[in-house]
């Protein structure tokens, strides 16, 4: 049993340096993880909030309805706490209090079983810096091209 990916934020290494990352489980309700499990979770709007620097929180992952249960369904926007150890959790709101820092999620996976999401410490990127990454994407893809 290795892992599967769920869902990836594209975006993420695209929109930000990723300075650190953490995996964390994600503590999910009645259905959420049967719909996680089918893959309808999306994760490209959503950010990590660490409160009170105590707990860390999934916000805004969209996680659909599971139709089969939809008698016990759940909030498909609802906060979700991401289940980290205390020296993690200090860490994340060390690195977030610099200015410009942010939590985003990278991916969602199945780790034996179990629903997980790694997240990264994240700073953003400039246009200069974006513009750079896709010249060095073009070069490389005319690089194999002649290859």
């Amino acid at each position: 049993m290795g892992e599967k990916i769920l869902a990836a934020n594209r975006k993420a290494r695209f929109e930000y340096f990723i300075l650190e990352t953490y995996e964390a489980g994600i503590a999910l309700q009645g259905t959420e993880i049967k719909s996680v499990r089918s893959g309808k979770i999306s994760i490209s709007e959503s950010y990590v909030e660490i409160r009170d620097g105590k707990e860390a929180w999934l916000l805004n992952a969209h996680i659909s309805p599971y139709d089969p249960a939809s008698r016990y369904n759940h909030n498909p926007v609802r906060p979700r706490r991401l289940l980290l150890n205390k020296k993690e959790i200090r860490d994340l709101w060390n690195d977030v209090r610099l200015k410009g820092v942010t939590i985003i999620p990278t991916k969602v996976y199945l780790s034996h079983g179990l629903a997980k999401v790694e997240i990264g410490v994240a700073k953003g990127k400039k246009l200069y810096d974006k513009r750079q990454e896709i010249a060095k994407k073009d070069a490389q893809r005319d690089r194999e091209r002649r290859e």
